[in-house]
């Protein structure tokens, strides 16, 4: 088969490309493995596809703390604002929720993936389901692929392969297969937001405790937090989980030689000494009642045992026996309840891949490849990743768009 630009994967960042490319006139085919294009669309968000994030370019850049710099050129060109222009022009209305996350008012992630297949169709993407087991080079530039059955010919050559997470949805790891047969250095893959283990076992104890306006600081050693958030978060049998965790895993880096450590502040917009006020005014109001009683007004009932335990008191201990060194104790609980982490869980549990393809050896201008021209990296293939809350879609969206506009 011959056309004028061949993208491997159909995922975000293929789908994007292709339409784009194919409204500027170019002959575009779409080779994808997988029985079914734009998969791991369907499990963003939670099931409701986070398309992007409300905000401006440089809050975007705030949000990327792997090689932010290389995505200053792509992301000028298309913003989040045109992420949300383009889906509504398909006829996809939009919503900005908490944390300016943009999701469809339908809130169904199949609208998203629909909307970009049909604009592909509709522009003539031809689409063929094959895997590509390896590049076609003349002269030092890339002029194709070849799968087990096919060779593909074209000017232009886009891996849009996707990371290693979810597998199932289609993400193998072949981008940076294909990336180093070309000579490219593929960076250390790991996973990233992806729920954390953690050593203690009162994590268990508070399985599916969820917390909302709480802050989550990560400490890898030193005094001053490597992370820091207000947000949502969830404890699990294995550690936690939730938006918060999510994105503080993404700098948890070099696991086995640093120690990180998770500390909440289960009620941050109170100081210690309004804290210390509200407990005493809730002695006040019952001075008899047991702390595990008392605690019920301040704290998530599973909670409670844990930040009792953790300041060394006695459960059954009368609200008027406290010392102020007692409470002293129970407010440092309150507002520093520290976990160990112990690991992360499976890449395949993650929601994006940390690593890949080295940026250095990319035009952040139209993501060519430095080394073999005729070659493009787009999406999540490139070692670019960033926090939730729909900010590496529109990672997919920048670099895809600039691929084709290039």
């Amino acid at each position: 088969m011959v056309c004028d630009r061949l993208i491997i994967g159909g995922g975000a960042s293929g789908l994007f490309c292709a339409v784009q490319a194919a409204w500027l006139g170019e002959e575009v085919i779409v080779a994808e493995h997988g029985k079914k294009c734009g998969q791991k669309l369907l499990i963003t968000g939670k099931g409701r596809c986070n398309v992007t994030n409300n905000c401006d370019v440089q809050t975007v850049m705030k949000n990327i703390p792997r090689n932010p710099k290389f995505m200053y050129s792509a992301l000028s060109r298309f913003a989040p604002e045109d992420t949300m222009a383009f889906f509504e022009s398909l006829g996809v209305p939009l919503k900005t929720e908490r944390g300016n996350r943009v999701f469809p008012v339908s809130d169904k992630a199949e609208d998203i993936r629909r909307a970009l297949v049909n604009a592909c169709k509709d522009a003539g993407v031809r689409f063929v389901t094959d895997e590509i087991k390896e590049l076609i080079t003349e002269d030092g530039a890339c002029v194709g692929a070849r799968s087990a059955f096919e060779e593909y010919r074209a000017g232009k050559v886009v891996v849009a392969t996707g990371g290693r997470s979810y597998p199932v949805t289609g993400s193998t790891g072949d981008g940076y297969r294909l990336a180093e047969s070309a000579g490219h250095k593929v960076t250390d893959i790991s996973p990233s937001l992806v729920p954390v283990v953690c050593e203690e076992r009162d994590c268990t104890e508070m399985m599916g405790l969820s917390l909302r306006n709480c802050t989550l600081s990560l400490y890898d050693g030193g005094k001053r937090p490597v992370y820091t958030e207000l947000g949502e978060m969830l404890f699990t049998h294995f550690g936690m989980s939730g938006p918060l965790v999510l994105s503080a895993s993404a700098h948890m880096t070099g696991l086995g030689a640093k120690k990180y450590t998770v500390v909440i502040d289960l009620k941050p917009g109170l100081p210690e000494e309004k804290l210390d006020a509200r407990i005493l005014r809730d002695i006040a109001a019952e001075p008899n009642r047991d702390l595990s009683n008392l605690l019920r007004r301040l704290l998530p009932a599973k909670m409670i045992p844990i930040v009792i335990r953790r300041s060394g008191l006695s459960p059954t201990k009368k609200g008027n026996q406290l010392t102020a060194g007692e409470r002293a104790s129970l407010i440092s609980s309150v507002k520093g309840l520290s976990f160990t982490v112990k690991g992360l869980r499976p890449v395949e549990e993650a929601i994006i891949t940390r690593g890949g393809v080295c940026v250095d050896e990319i035009s952040p201008k139209n993501m060519e490849s430095k080394l073999v021209p005729g070659l493009y990296f787009i999406g999540e293939v490139l070692d670019v990743d960033a926090y939730t809350g729909g900010f590496n879609l529109q990672i997919a969206f920048a670099t895809a768009y600039a691929c084709a506009n290039g």
